[in-house]
């Protein structure tokens, strides 16, 4: 939905990864083994990704072209303080994805 770049990759270890390229950003997105020990997260307070942000030139543009794309949003555009908006995707795992205006 943030076009960005995808590119498969296979790390040292012979496992695949998947990257993103977010307009110039790199993300690293790797599976957790499913004999993985995971300890749970606690609710509050929370540890680990809570959110990511991107900054945009037009929350308003940016909301509506991502809602065409199927995207559901947990906050919609909002202003916190003179000069300031932002708004909240659902993104993967519960992790929110936020958008911010600045002018």
């Amino acid at each position: 939905m943030f076009d960005a770049e995808l590119v498969e990759y296979t790390q040292s270890n012979g496992q695949p990864r998947i990257d993103l390229n977010l307009n110039g950003l790199t993300i690293f997105i790797a599976a957790v083994p499913p004999d993985a020990e995971m300890p749970l997260a606690p609710s509050e307070p929370y540890i680990g990704l809570d959110h990511l942000g991107l900054k945009v030139d037009d929350l308003d543009e940016a909301t509506a072209e991502l809602k065409r794309r199927g995207a559901t949003f947990i906050l919609e555009p909002k202003t916190i303080r003179p000069g300031v908006r932002i708004a909240f995707v659902q993104g993967p795992d519960d992790v929110r994805i936020e958008l911010l205006e600045r002018t």
